[in-house]
């Protein structure tokens, strides 16, 4: 995971630390006083910068909670996948590898932002239409890619929409869990169940441990 991150200029690094540290101030001071009851002026005086350039990272106080790092690392790391994988397996092994670093360097930020998304309507609200529109985007530009079709073609369109309803069916249990549920293995079996066909034809059908090609 380090050579991807390697691959960001040093200018960009610095601003990734920046906005980090930033998230991390805002998200102890939602935890400790409330969403509502902090400022953006209380977020820039405990990050130590100007309210100007909080609004320079952040557009909203509510981008700080919705806004992550993780798309040019979902990017990287689906292009990186072997060409002769079906587009739904390289998105498996994608996202469980963007989900198996969350997870062991940013649990309690991504338990902490999932929280709050889920606790605050407007913040769900964003959060809906970030996925919608930004992270969609995103996967639809992957998928349109590898498969060599046009961005607009309705069936990347669904493709990249069913798999954006299992991750965020994922993240909502991950959360109501409480965080004790093991994310990547959540997806891993989300994702197998979609490439399966969703069958609901007795219990069980695909497991999360399924059997699957070996993986690099």
């Amino acid at each position: 995971m380090d050579r991807h991150c390697d691959r960001l200029g040093l200018r960009e690094r610095k601003k990734l630390k920046t906005r980090r540290t930033i998230q991390d101030h805002a998200l102890r001071l939602f935890t400790d006083q409330g969403y509502d009851a902090t400022t953006v002026q209380q977020i820039a005086e405990a990050a130590e910068i100007s309210a100007s350039t909080f609004f320079r990272y952040f557009p909203t106080k509510e981008d700080v909670v919705i806004n992550d790092d993780y798309d040019w690392l979902m990017a990287d790391l689906f292009r990186a996948q072997p060409a002769e994988l079906a587009p739904m397996e390289a998105m498996r092994r994608m996202l469980r590898k963007v989900l198996a670093h969350m997870y062991a360097t940013d649990r309690e930020l991504v338990t902490a932002r999932t929280r709050l998304i889920l606790a605050v309507p407007a913040l769900r609200a964003r959060s809906f239409d970030a996925s919608l529109h930004d992270t969609h985007k995103l996967f639809v530009q992957l998928l349109a890619e590898r498969v060599r079709r046009a961005p607009g073609d309705f069936e990347i369109q669904i493709f990249a929409q069913a798999v954006m309803g299992a991750l965020q069916s994922v993240m909502l249990r991950w959360a109501e869990s409480g965080g004790t549920e093991d994310l990547p293995e959540l997806l891993d079996g989300a994702l197998r169940f979609l490439a399966a066909g969703c069958p609901l034809e007795g219990p069980a059908a695909v497991s999360p441990r399924s059997e699957s090609p070996a993986e690099g």
